[in-house]
């Protein structure tokens, strides 16, 4: 498959969401494969030799490291919305971006992003004041690090308000999702919201060509995104990101 022209989109993948015995994900096969690994900070899933295993691995394929906090929510796997008030979710933000950075620093890596995870991610972007206290969490954070979130119609809006916090954006597309018109994605209940390999890579080269995606009504939707979220949770999903990267070309 030949790399198109327009390849300065990033991959990005959460992964480091084993605990213990259990394992969740094909790690170690989809690193060498991506640009930016999100790596679970142990609220959702992950423990602290699954941490540093993770962060090993992304040093050994020099991929930059982002952390990846949720609720405090290990049972639902992050998935269930729990009510914060803003105070509340800043010092859990805190806590386990923290985590992540130390042990990162403590391995020779920088910690550079920050991409929320499950409810939170969801949350987050259908709600401004959970959004607004997302970023003042980050800009606050002792070192600067950039917010990872999805591409939407309010990206402009979205801009302005992290510029009042001098934090930088890095805009998600999804790579296996049907979107809506607006630039969110379907809900996983629908029918149609998660695509099949030759859909999600007809949606990747579209994105990649066109800046554009087709919505579960057909029409045609600009997403301006810096990176593009793959999944290597089984086969199926690896080998969708082995076909993207060789759309993008070589790291």
């Amino acid at each position: 498959m030949k790399p198109l022209k327009n390849s300065s989109i990033k991959l990005n993948c959460d992964l480091g969401e084993s605990f213990g015995a259990w394992q969740m994900g094909l790690d170690a096969q989809v690193m060498p494969l991506i640009d930016q690994a999100n790596v679970a900070c142990g609220f959702h899933a992950g423990d602290p030799t699954v941490l540093v295993n993770t962060l090993n691995l992304a040093k050994q394929h020099q991929v930059q490291i982002g952390a990846h906090p949720s609720y405090d929510d290990k049972q639902g796997f992050g998935r269930r919305s729990v009510k914060m008030n803003a105070d509340e979710l800043k010092h859990l933000l805190w806590y386990q971006i923290a985590a992540v950075d130390g042990v990162a620093k403590s391995l020779g890596l920088e910690l550079s992003y920050i991409k929320p995870h499950g409810a939170l991610y969801n949350d987050m972007m259908a709600s401004p004041a959970l959004l607004d206290t997302v970023m003042q969490a980050v800009a606050s954070y002792h070192k600067p690090l950039k917010l990872m979130l999805l591409a939407t119609a309010s990206a402009t809006e979205h801009k302005q308000l992290a510029k009042g916090y001098q934090l930088e954006l890095l805009f998600e597309a999804f790579a296996d999702r049907r979107y809506k018109n607006d630039g969110s994605l379907t809900p996983r209940s629908q029918a149609g919201s998660v695509l099949d390999h030759q859909s999600a890579l007809a949606q990747v080269q579209q994105l990649l060509q066109n800046g554009t995606v087709q919505s579960d009504t057909g029409d045609s939707v600009v997403i301006q995104a810096d990176t593009l979220c793959v999944h290597g949770d089984n086969p199926q999903a690896v080998a969708l990101v082995q076909s993207i990267r060789q759309l993008l070309g070589s790291r």
